[in-house]
């Protein structure tokens, strides 16, 4: 049995059983000894699928490393460790008035988990992805040689590192370049539509005039309500608090339920109270940053009320010209097939490329669904939905994912390959081991029998 600290978000996959720290794997690389495929970087563990875990191996504990190294109050651009929660980079920042040009869904991540996984935000259609305002990075490799990596230094390992999922070496720290805002709190509307053709036809113009634009969708109502949601734009409040608030979660699930409470029943209800309560007022709202970014940081191990098999996490992006019919097609897959979506959002990326060798996010619309992890009934729907998604042109999401097939990951990153030849030996996760290296092996057998 594996170390639940070292497990992955989704809990649908088995922890790591080995862990190392962060000081004992840098004297071990620094002195060669990495052997093949043993190590994996491990931030805090958010990511949904195996990217994070290393079954061949063990895992590096980076937590511990979690100074603030330097701050420029002027320009906006912070050094820290690679261990440092996104959290704390916050709180040190806010007081001079800048905020992440980025951030996810939850502001527990490790800056070198963020730059590995070149995590997205709601304003990609103005900043980007977070690897879009890295500045510099050090990177330790099995060498022992110790790589300063920047746009201008070492250029082809900085786009491996940045979207690289921790393969290309130890990230030990880097420098971020921050964005400044008027206050951090958010000023919010929230837009009513009856169908996804009205969410098109609003999405684009919100993104013209909004820092940021998200949807959530109502995937289980069906007849006239079919596609309906809410659209929830924001921008940094001119007038409002400069101070961080406690990133400690108000609420929790102290014990794993032997059972998924997030059942059918269940989502009809909240999904029609979200809907009453998020949408009865449409008029601008002041709110704080933690409940408009980080909603589900607010309950401590939420991942829990799935049950002991834990969630899936499907995310798709489809070019935008595909996406009036994809989006529909995807979200009427999951309704046929009897599955509940807890959360089901809908974002539009926009054109702002990543330096990333590889990144999830291209010009499009992406849908995020959360399945309980039913066994094979859920896992033949996740593969119908990649059907759908890869045929279309897109790509799922590697950095969430816990089942996906090589042939999907390889139609999702055309340039795989050259992210393995710029791999570290030493460094391997059990998402790599099933995708790419299957991939290697079954071209190397192609190319034997020729």
């Amino acid at each position: 049995m594996g170390d639940s600290r070292f497990g992955s978000f989704g809990l649908a996959t088995p922890p790591t059983r080995k862990a190392i720290p962060a000081d004992e794997a840098i004297a071990l690389l620094k002195r060669g000894e990495g052997k093949a495929g043993s190590l994996l970087g491990y931030g805090n563990g958010r990511s949904y699928g195996d990217s994070c875990q290393n079954d061949a191996g063990m895992v590096v504990d980076m937590r511990p490393l979690n100074r603030i190294r330097s701050f420029n109050a002027e320009t906006g651009v912070l050094e820290a460790d690679a261990g440092t929660l996104l959290c704390d980079i916050i709180a040190y920042v806010a007081p001079y008035g800048f905020f992440p040009a980025v951030v996810p869904g939850t502001q527990f991540v490790t800056l070198g988990g963020a730059i590995a996984n070149d995590v997205h935000g709601k304003n990609h259609h103005r900043r980007g992805t977070f690897g879009s305002h890295v500045e510099a990075l050090t990177l330790l490799r099995s060498d022992g040689r110790t790589y300063r990596c920047s746009q201008t230094d070492n250029v082809g390992l900085f786009g491996a590192t940045i979207g690289g999922m921790g393969l290309t070496g130890l990230i030990l720290s880097a420098s971020i370049k921050l964005m400044r805002v008027p206050s951090l709190d958010i000023m919010e509307s929230a837009t009513r539509f009856r169908d996804l053709g009205e969410f098109f036809d609003l999405a684009e113009a919100a993104d013209q005039v909004n820092e940021y634009a998200v949807a959530w969708i109502d995937q289980l109502a069906g007849g006239h309500g079919r596609g309906r949601g809410l659209l929830f734009t924001g921008n940094h409040a001119e007038h409002g608090s400069h101070a961080a608030a406690n990133a400690g979660s108000r609420l929790s699930v102290p014990v794993q339920p032997p059972f998924n409470v997030l059942n059918r029943p269940f989502l009809t209800i909240f999904n029609a109270a979200y809907r009453w309560r998020k949408g009865k007022s449409l008029v601008p709202r002041q709110t704080g940053y933690q409940g408009f970014f980080f909603p589900l940081d607010g309950v401590r191990d939420w991942n829990r009320l799935y049950g002991p098999r834990g969630l899936f996490q499907h995310q798709s992006v489809v070019p935008q010209a595909n996406a009036r019919r994809i989006v529909p097609a995807l979200l009427e897959a999951a309704r046929r097939a009897g599955q509940g979506s807890f959360l089901t959002v809908l974002k539009r990326f926009g054109d702002v490329r990543s330096p990333a060798l590889l990144s999830f996010p291209r010009p499009g619309y992406t849908l995020t669904l959360d399945f309980p992890n039913r066994g094979e009934r859920t896992l033949r729907l996740l593969a119908q939905l990649d059907r759908i998604t890869v045929e279309a042109g897109g790509a799922v999401n590697p950095y969430k994912d816990a089942r996906m097939g090589p042939e999907t990951f390889a139609a999702s990153f055309l340039q795989w390959q050259r992210l393995e030849a710029l791999r570290d030996p030493a460094f391997l996760s059990s998402f790599w081991a099933r995708t790419a290296m299957r991939l290697e092996i079954g071209q190397g057998v192609a190319e034997a029998a020729e």
